[in-house]
């Protein structure tokens, strides 16, 4: 028996695969798109998603907030990019994003996965689409990682409203920042790397796998550790890991986040799955500029 729900759902497709073909044997073909969605699946799972079918170029996930797909698709799109090439070959990813009725079963249906299907075949390599349904969900913070116009492309059929593109540099169509966050902005160091969260990039990653903008070595630390976003309201550090973040503002006691979230303030310093107390080349420092 089936059961029905609606849930917000993500349906990610790896593109560049019968490039390969000719090149490679079609065992190393396979492993090279394999790779891309092991990436896609491990970002599911550290966003809270739930995979509900796994293809040879396609995987599908199911998220209890739309909040937390759409960070995911722009997570995959970066994780997946950042993959080098194989024999001369960008493997890249497509996404579709709704929010709809989702059917429980092998395999699973509904409309909501049909729309999210639909969705990623008519997003252009490297870009992801959501759904008026599943923009309507957002958070205020998360509506900036949506473009403020319709995407609609003329090979999209049967998606009903609005089509947008998501990712990590859209423009924002929440209400606008004030100017005094819009001058300001966070700047990272982490050993010899300098990096500012900004308008330009409001988004930045930290974790052990390489691909991250902020990667750290330390075996403490989670594979895809925690963001720090630029939201209207201010700089955030979401955790996402395994052993949590200690965080130090400067003059204040150390605080421990572990699957939450948590204001930067002021200047100070944080440790991924270690104390931010610690003498440790991987500790990352924040200034505010």
């Amino acid at each position: 028996m089936t059961e029905r729900n609606n849930a917000c759902i993500l349906v990610a497709e790896v593109i560049g695969g019968e490039r390969l073909v000719g090149r490679l044997s079609a065992e190393e073909a396979r492993h090279a798109v394999d790779r891309c969605l092991n990436r896609i699946d491990r970002v599911v799972e550290s966003n809270g998603g739930t995979r509900i079918d796994r293809e040879a170029q396609r995987l599908a996930a199911s998220f209890a907030r739309c909040d937390a797909a759409v960070l995911a698709a722009c997570e995959m799109l970066e994780r997946v990019m950042s993959l080098p090439p194989t024999s001369g070959v960008q493997l890249a990813t497509r996404i579709g994003v709704h929010f709809g009725g989702l059917e429980s079963g092998h395999p699973p249906r509904g409309d909501g996965l049909g729309v999210a299907r639909r969705l990623a075949t008519g997003a252009q390599p490297g870009q992801a689409l959501a759904s008026e349904a599943a923009i309507s969900q957002l958070s205020t913070p998360a509506r900036h990682f949506a473009s403020a116009d319709d995407s609609r492309g003329p090979s999209i059929h049967g998606v009903d409203g609005p089509i947008y593109e998501i990712g990590h540099r859209m423009a924002v169509v929440a209400p606008p920042p004030s100017p005094d966050n819009l001058r300001q902005s966070l700047v990272i160091h982490h050993q010899k790397d300098e990096l500012r969260l900004d308008e330009q990039r409001p988004v930045l990653l930290l974790g052990r796998e390489q691909g991250n903008d902020v990667v750290i070595i330390d075996p403490r630390a989670s594979r895809q550790h925690a963001r720090l976003e630029r939201r209207d309201s201010g700089f955030f550090l979401v955790d996402q890991s395994t052993n949590g973040t200690y965080l130090v503002i400067d003059g204040q006691k150390e605080k421990y986040i572990k699957q939450g979230e948590i204001a930067l303030d002021g200047p100070g310093r944080l440790g991924c799955g270690f104390s931010a107390n610690e003498v440790e080349r991987d500790l990352v420092f924040f200034e505010l500029r």
